[in-house]
């Protein structure tokens, strides 16, 4: 990854896939050429290939074609072209649960799921198809018993699956579905005492921390001012320290979104007014930012920019 420097921070989806990153800008822009959307799908095919069985990076590569397909319709083109193919299958379906989650209708999801079951069952040790039932079946708010028997299903193929660990965080964490806080820490805890620290989940307990910390400093719950206090709980510190610990070890920074943990990492430390202690997880990132969760107060790269120079200031010799 980049060193910290002057680099101008921007939104980098595809973090440190510079492949994807070509892919995508590819899907964007418009072709007159007639044959160009049966290339890119070869390619595209191609390029997730070669993962093989790396399913981190699999899945980070379909999940960020999947954002860019939203609007230009490319999983459409791709599923119509290879309605067989188990990549289409899996990032149409993820990019119709982005469309739902944008404001479109429900009423093709059934359909979606039954697809990615099949999938599923064809591929018997592909978690991919599963991790995408996991959020479909959360947009359905089908029942919990169906929800969890995807998910032991999915860590039984792959234990420490990045994207299934977030979903179900996600779906404990929501009292509109069937959790709560409590839940959330009990699913939290259970993982983290199991987990090795250099899983591609490992961050689970930070993201979660950082998804409680915005419950507690929303809707005047706590004045954001008094934010930091949040932070210096046992619990809060100790979670910090973890992460920092955590992220100093070369073998956390090989899954796909290590980028995508280290800003939360960042973005946790300023908020707790450990400004000297992001410097490192800044200089790691360079200019890579993510969406969340910075977008918490504002523009995200916005944010970013002001708390990679307060640490820049907080490194500055004296």
């Amino acid at each position: 990854m980049a060193l910290f420097g002057n680099n101008t921070p921007r939104l980098r989806p595809e973090l440190n896939d510079a492949g994807l990153g070509r892919i995508c800008k590819m899907i964007q822009q418009p072709s007159v050429m007639p044959d160009a959307r049966d290339f890119l799908v070869e390619f595209a095919e191609q390029f997730i290939d070669e993962a093989g069985t790396d399913w981190d990076r699999r899945w980070h590569r379909v999940s960020v074609i999947a954002e860019t397909s939203m609007e230009s319709g490319f999983d459409r083109s791709w599923l119509s072209r290879r309605p067989n193919s188990a990549n289409a299958l899996v990032l149409n379906a993820w990019t119709e649960g982005l469309r739902v989650r944008h404001g479109e209708q429900t009423g093709e999801l059934p359909s979606v799921v039954q697809r990615c079951h099949q999938a599923g069952t064809a591929r018997a040790h592909d978690p991919l198809p599963l991790v995408v039932m996991i959020r479909l079946l959360r947009l359905l708010r089908s029942p919990q018993r169906q929800v969890e028997l995807v998910w032991r299903e999915t860590v039984r193929r792959d234990p420490w699956n990045r994207e299934a660990h977030l979903q179900m965080l996600g779906y404990y964490f929501s009292e509109a579905e069937f959790g709560g806080p409590g839940l959330a820490r009990e699913f939290v805890e259970v993982q983290r005492a199991r987990m090795p620290a250099d899983a591609p989940a490992a961050a689970l307990e930070l993201t979660a921390t950082v998804r409680a910390f915005h419950r507690a400093t929303s809707n005047d719950q706590l004045n954001a001012i008094l934010g930091d206090l949040w932070w210096r709980r046992p619990h809060g510190e100790g979670v910090l320290d973890r992460g920092v610990e955590l992220a100093a070890r070369p073998s956390f920074l090989q899954h796909a979104a290590a980028a995508a943990d280290l800003n939360v990492l960042a973005y946790a430390l300023v908020q707790a007014r450990r400004v000297a202690d992001a410097v490192p997880a800044f200089r790691l990132l360079g200019p890579t930012v993510v969406p969340w969760p910075w977008n918490w107060q504002g523009d995200p790269v916005e944010e970013f920019t002001r708390a990679r120079a307060r640490a820049r200031r907080s490194a500055a010799p004296r």
